[in-house]
């Protein structure tokens, strides 16, 4: 989030300190004095200190209509703006009703309020939708803190002693109720965003959430068609086969539906393919199938690649997948000594351990796997490429994937907006990989080798 700089004089800064620990110093001596209550009094103070400087309004006018009264107990950054560009208006910190009190509140504070909540929100091309993941991913987002979102998302224990806070923004973020603008990018004359479905990981995972999901993924994808879109890319556990069926749910439900619905299956699996070392004429298929595992599957017996699973259950509902004249090439081993693993959700250590020394590990996962193997075994990123020099405003990391680097799902819908096809990727449909995997390389996506 960026605010704007504050300068104070020395006095007026030690005036601050004064003031706002007045009621820490009155607790403390009447003996009733609590640690819990001054964390939370200071939190709250830096947090609403933050947010009446920070560069646009966040606060979301129906948490006025549920709580009125609210509206007098809280400022927001519009309202503290007026102070800075009026003066003798808006006198009070973070609490209005001083204000209302004395006469000295702007006239013009309710419509810049909602003037600012609309905004100059100019019409979008992409939208990319995404979600987020573990309770500590809420810093890694744009407008969580700077520092941390330009890095690839790792867990880290400053973050880890801060859940209190996390969990209070998991309930806050849950509550908010609608989706919420991650980054916004542009490419030539297209527009893109990334909005971000108020859920983590584990919700998708929870039966009495999915429904609650799929209104919010319909109600974004109904929205960036108000706005223009012409690509709605599902990106992360949005896609998921067991929430909306890759997203045929939406296309059933809405067969007119004017934004092309892309999941980035095809491209996903066209840079797995690239991974794979020169030369490879066996590979290990590994971990729960995915409809990205089975359009690399196809591929490679299409080219005449050895593609070996040690799961018996896994290869029975992959085989019907293959063309019968080319499933001689799917094959079922309990053992092998093949040094390139293609690994899915699922994948437990013991499994990885039965890979040979110098394995290179490929996931076709969108989350990576957790990295057992210490010895020379190597793992590639999850499916990315990186950018192009003219895509802009690039200053953050999508999850664990370095700056200037783009999840395949999310580089797909980008292409397809580019090429402007018609067809939808979604369900059980799936481009040509060819097609796509050219598309995306002319438009100046590189494999992540090159970078």
């Amino acid at each position: 989030m960026a605010t704007n700089p504050v300068i104070h004089p020395f006095a007026e800064l030690l005036a601050y300190q004064l003031l706002f620990s007045v009621p820490m110093i009155t607790c403390a001596l009447t003996g009733t004095a609590s640690i819990i209550t001054f964390e939370m009094y200071v939190i709250y103070i830096d947090f609403m200190n933050n947010m009446g400087h920070c560069n646009f309004e966040l606060v979301p006018n129906r948490l006025f209509k549920w709580i009125p009264p609210l509206k007098y107990l809280m400022y927001t950054p519009s309202f503290h703006s007026l102070h800075h560009t009026q003066f003798r208006t808006n006198y009070s910190l973070f609490m209005p009703f001083y204000d209302y009190i004395y006469n000295t509140m702007d006239k013009s504070t309710d419509a810049l309020y909602e003037n600012s909540l609309k905004g100059k929100e100019k019409e979008v091309d992409v939208v990319h939708l995404t979600h987020l993941t573990s309770l500590q991913s809420i810093y890694h987002i744009r407008t969580g803190f700077a520092q941390y979102a330009s890095k690839p998302y790792t867990s880290m224990w400053q973050l880890r002693i801060m859940w209190p806070v996390s969990w209070l923004s998991m309930v806050l973020t849950w509550a908010y109720g609608s989706w919420f603008t991650v980054e916004r990018n542009s490419m030539k004359k297209l527009r893109m965003q990334s909005w971000a479905i108020p859920r983590y990981s584990f919700h998708y995972g929870l039966n009495k959430e999915k429904e609650a999901i799929n209104d919010l993924i319909e109600k974004a994808i109904s929205e960036a068609g108000k706005k223009g879109a012409k690509v709605v890319s599902l990106g992360l556990l949005n896609q998921a086969h067991s929430l909306n069926g890759s997203g045929e749910l939406y296309l059933q439900k809405y067969p007119k539906m004017g934004v092309r619905l892309v999941d980035g299956t095809s491209l996903a699996a066209a840079v797995v393919i690239d991974t794979i070392p020169r030369g490879t004429n066996q590979v290990i298929l590994a971990g729960k199938i995915s409809k990205v595992a089975r359009s690399v599957a196809a591929a490679l017996c299409k080219k005449n690649v050895k593609v070996i699973m040690t799961n018996k259950q896994e290869y029975h509902l992959l085989k019907p997948c293959i063309p019968e004249n080319e499933a001689g090439n799917l094959l079922l081993s309990t053992t092998s000594t093949t040094e390139v693993w293609l690994i899915g959700e699922g994948l437990d250590a013991a499994e990885q351990f039965r890979a040979p020394q110098g394995t290179k590990f490929i996931p076709f996962s969108q989350f990576p796997p957790k990295m057992a193997r210490k010895d020379c075994c190597t793992y590639a990123m999850t499916p990315a490429m990186g950018v192009p020099e003219s895509m802009q405003n690039v200053h953050s990391c999508e999850n664990w994937l370095p700056r200037r680097v783009m999840s395949a799902w999310r580089v797909a819908g980008i292409v397809h907006a580019l090429e402007g096809w018609s067809e939808d990727e979604c369900g059980d449909t799936v481009l040509d990989l060819e097609k796509v995997w050219s598309a995306a390389i002319m438009h100046g996506f590189r494999p992540v080798a090159q970078l």
